[in-house]
Formats: structure tokens, sequence, C-alpha cells
């Protein structure tokens, strides 16, 4: 049974892979897991200098799902190629380079420093507050995130995946738009935006009072949103969004997701993403599947 898949020309042994944010940059969780087991590392997102993150509260547990205001925070990418990036080339696994910035032209700087040997492709994270815009996020307009995937494009030869936000009325508008733009990729959901409340002491939980909401909880609405995007797009996707089983990864790929991202549920369990992977492989010999390749967007309506 086949379980290799190729995405955005980078070959994986499996469609799953580590997001970023919850998997740190691999090499914390080698005494886990074997790291070679997975599809790719899309590690932690890293800004063109360290950035410090929030204060106070920064991860709190709801009801099927976790909220987390942690900021960004990240070592920088001279700290990534100088510490990191040689510890995971020892490692048979594709690095995907999750980047963010603060405005479009320091997203184009950090693309530009990210593109080097052991980098296999970046991915795009535009839920960033845009400093120069009142804190908007890049993400919640399809002009400025194409403005954001065409200044990491002109800065890159590696293969481009723009990260989406769900925080949006039409995220299909911003499909379109990074596309258009240039986008090889489209990855998605990221956190949906929520808060949680102390009622004895009446104040929110996060110390950024709201924050970004992952987990099981999300599901429903990110198997959605694959779904509408697929039929926006026509370049692949990335689906992710409360996935903690094998059969979870097989409804996002039906959905229209090519590969997959597994982030909280690595949070719950350091394992998880073997242990899903294992799970996706009886889920197609339980239903006669040789190539996971061909679930792909077949959902019947």
């Amino acid at each position: 049974m086949n379980m290799t898949v190729e995405f955005c020309g980078i070959k994986m042994k499996s469609p799953v892979i580590a997001a970023s944010g919850t998997f740190g940059y691999g090499i914390e969780y080698k005494d886990y897991m074997d790291l070679n087991q997975v599809g790719a590392i899309s590690v932690k997102g890293l800004g063109l200098t360290p950035w410090t993150g929030n204060k106070g509260v920064r991860i709190a547990e709801t009801a099927s799902g976790v909220l987390n205001c942690i900021g960004l925070e990240n070592p920088g990418v001279e700290k990534f190629l100088s510490y990191y990036l040689p510890r995971l080339k020892s490692y048979d696994v594709p690095i995907i380079a999750n980047m963010v910035g603060r405005n479009v032209e320091e997203y184009g700087k950090t693309a530009k420093a990210l593109t080097v040997p052991g980098v296999s492709a970046l991915e795009v994270n535009i839920s960033c507050p845009n400093v120069t815009n009142g804190g908007m996020a890049f993400g919640t307009d399809p002009k400025v995130a194409a403005q954001v995937t065409a200044e990491v494009k002109r800065n890159t030869t590696l293969p481009v995946i723009v990260k989406l936000s769900p925080n949006v009325t039409d995220i299909t508008a911003v499909a379109r738009a990074v596309e258009e733009a240039g986008a090889d990729a489209i990855s998605l959901i990221n956190t949906l935006m929520g808060m949680a409340i102390d009622a004895r002491t009446r104040r929110p939980v996060l110390g950024n009072v709201t924050g970004g909401l992952s987990g099981p909880a999300i599901k429903p609405v990110a198997l959605r949103m694959v779904w509408q995007v697929r039929k926006a797009v026509h370049i692949p996707i990335c689906g992710m969004g409360g996935i903690m089983t094998g059969t979870d990864a097989a409804e996002f790929m039906i959905a229209g997701a090519d590969t997959v991202q597994v982030g909280t549920a690595t949070l719950a369990s350091p394992n998880a993403i073997p242990r899903i992977t294992g799970e996706l492989r009886k889920w197609c010999e339980a239903n006669q599947v040789e190539d996971v390749n061909s679930i792909v967007n077949t959902l019947k309506i």
C-alpha cells in the first residue's frame, strides 16, 4: 500500500506533516519518536530577528481544544540556520521553514535568508499583525495577502506555501489572491480567534485576552474551509485543524487536501504523528485503498 506523496515537488514518506508551532524545531521530539517517520516537519515560525512573544499566561485548555497566545516567540533565522538546521540535516525528513514578518519587506528578507540547502519549502504565516496597517493580520485582506506572497516569491527559489487564516468572511477570496500572486500551495487552517474567562476573578485567562483556538473543536470548520478552497484554486492544499486520528486525516484528504498537518495532537501525545500515520495506513487497507493519493478530493456530494 503506497503511503508516499509528492507535495510541491517534495517527496514525502507519508502525507502527515508535523505542524508549525507545536513541534518546535523538530529535534525537541527526537527522544519520543523516530523523526525519519514524519512526512515533513514545518518548524516553528521564524522571524528575521528574534521575537519575544506575549507576556502572562500564554496557553489554556478549553473544551475539545487549546487556546494559545504565544505571540510567535522564536529565536530568529540566524539561530535556526546555525543551531537547529545542522542538527535536522542528520534526519531523512524534508524541512519546511514556517516564516513570519511585521511588514511586507520583512517577509521578503526572511524568505531570502531561509533559502538555503536543507530547507525544502517556505510556509508563509499571513496571520501575523501588520505593524504598518494598525495591527490587522495580513491574511484578512486578499490584496495584502497577495502582496506578501509576491514579495516572498521574488526572494526565494523554494516552493512557497501560504498558510491561510480562518478569521475572514470569505477564505476563497484570499486563496485565489495568493494563487494569482504565485503561491505554489496553500495550507489551512490556522487557529480561530477565541478567548477564555475565569469566572471567579472575572478576568481573561490569557495574558493577551484573546488567543488562537486549535484542536478537535475546530475540525468541522477546517474541513469546510479545505473543501471550499479546493473548489476555488488549482494548486495543492495542505489541510489541518483538529486532526487526532488516521480517520481524521483521511477526511481532510477526501475533502481536497493533498497532505495534512498534525499540531495540537502532539501536545497531548508526543508520538501522535507516527500513530496517526499508522492509523491512516490501516484505514486505507480496510477500505481497499492501494494508494493514499487516490483518496484526495473524492468527496461525494
